[in-house]
């Protein structure tokens, strides 16, 4: 082809809360004139950020320019739930086990995030912004129970330790006497994700990667061997351009009628006071993710990460043209309300000061698209629904391939198949989104 030209740019609902419990960040800057680069990575989330630090690592001193529709940490990476999960967690089962070589996925999602422990080590990131606190799957019946059971024992037969809590040690933790059962596994990161994107973008600035926000691209143009970005404040010619832009893939042509496009909601309350904290009980940080995957994810973080608050994630949506919806959103925020007065019965009737819609991006198979779509041209998106751990892995792969530097996980990605196909529309969007409202009526309780 001779170009791809983005046909939408992200669009946003709600704040990005994790980004609005920071500090303000200094005033954006747009690419304002026309310049060049040796590689250009379009989008600045986990993928982007960590494609433009290991292309740092394999060609010190190449010229490196990143590009955000937005402001950093404003759309996908500030608008997740923060788990940096090591175990299988596929979204589309019932009960997380994967279907593939999950000893195989437990090392990549290692590796990530052995990759993302040493930027936070290396950049002086707050440590409170990647806690290795593991986390529990919650069971509130006894269906979930079965499904935390099930889980148990897939992760025995692959050597993996976890440990089985009690009502008891589930209300002692969380305050909540809502869960019969829960559990932990001790590998994954509690990120603070707003947190860790910033810093990992302080980091890249300081080492010399050009980051541009407010700055979409809107085309990429084949120039001779090489490439040409505009966006709306000038153009970058170079020789390799790497997508990191996850669903909005598909924007620029690429995998079309072969990814889901879904948003999740969440609501975050606002600072608890001394007095809601002695109703409120527990430790100061836990997360919750529910045994069944259409249940609703609860953390509670504390003044390290953004002060002490509740965040409940729940409702999905698939929205094929990307675009969120207010009453997708408001009903997401009122099922969120029920659930969260089920949960904290001691705090029912707290307002909520936050609610927004976070996309993410499936395929029917639980594949990514990272390889290179044409010379010049690399893509690590479609992150299906683990855009921390997936997102690091797809950003790397990415990177490698980009710099001609095949390795392990560059020759997993090249293994992997196309996305299928989906059902045509309305089919697409009627049958998936009537599907999310039975698994979710089904998962209520959870």
């Amino acid at each position: 082809m001779t170009g791809y030209r983005a046909r939408r740019l992200p669009v946003q609902l709600g704040p990005a809360a994790w980004n609005a419990l920071l500090p303000a960040e200094p005033a954006v800057q747009p690419l304002a004139r026309d310049t060049t680069a040796d590689f250009v990575l379009v989008g600045a989330g986990f993928a982007g950020l960590s494609a433009a630090r290991r292309l740092t690592q394999l060609q010190p001193g190449a010229r490196i320019l990143v590009l955000e529709a937005g402001r950093l940490a404003e759309g996908a990476a500030g608008r997740n739930s923060g788990f940096m999960i090591d175990l299988p967690h596929d979204l589309q089962s019932a009960d997380y086990a994967g279907a593939g070589d999950d000893r195989a996925w437990i090392a990549r999602n290692r590796q990530a995030i052995g990759f993302a422990a040493e930027a936070v080590e290396e950049y002086g990131i707050d440590r409170n912004f990647f806690d290795r606190a593991g986390k529990i799957n919650g069971a509130a019946s006894a269906a979930a129970q079965a499904h935390n059971d099930s889980y148990a024992r897939h992760l025995a037969a692959l050597g993996e330790h976890c440990e089985k809590l009690d009502a008891q040690e589930m209300r002692a933790l969380t305050g909540s006497p809502h869960y019969r059962s829960g559990l932990f596994s001790p590998g994954t990161v509690m990120l603070q994700p707003a947190g860790y994107i910033r810093g990992l973008a302080r980091g890249l600035r300081a080492a010399g990667v050009m980051i541009h926000e407010a700055s979409p691209a809107r085309a990429l143009t084949r120039q001779g061997p090489g490439w040409q970005v505009t966006t709306p404040g000038g153009r970058v010619s170079t020789s390799r351009i790497i997508l990191t832009v996850n669903g909005h893939l598909e924007s620029f042509g690429v995998a079309r009628g072969r990814l889901m496009q879904l948003f999740l909601y969440a609501v975050m309350t606002p600072e608890l006071d001394a007095e809601t904290l002695a109703r409120l009980g527990g430790a100061p940080r836990w997360g919750v993710t529910p045994a069944d995957p259409m249940g609703t994810t609860v953390r509670r973080i504390d003044s390290g990460q953004g002060g002490n608050r509740l965040l409940l994630r729940s409702c999905a949506t698939l929205r094929p043209d990307m675009r969120p919806r207010r009453r997708d959103l408001a009903r997401a925020a009122a099922v969120m309300r029920r659930k969260f007065a089920q949960r904290f019965p001691q705090l029912a009737g707290l307002r909520m000061e936050h609610a927004w819609a976070g996309p993410l991006c499936l395929s029917l198979n639980g594949v990514s698209v990272t390889r290179e779509i044409e010379a010049g041209l690399v893509s690590g998106c479609v992150q299906n629904g683990l855009g921390t751990a997936r997102g690091t892995l797809t950003g790397i792969a990415a990177a490698e391939l980009a710099a001609g530097v095949p390795s392990p996980l560059t020759d997993f990605f090249a293994t992997e198949a196309a996305p299928r196909r989906l059902p045509p529309q309305p089919l697409r969007q009627l049958g998936a989104n009537a599907l999310l409202r039975l698994r979710e009526w089904r998962a209520r309780a959870e």
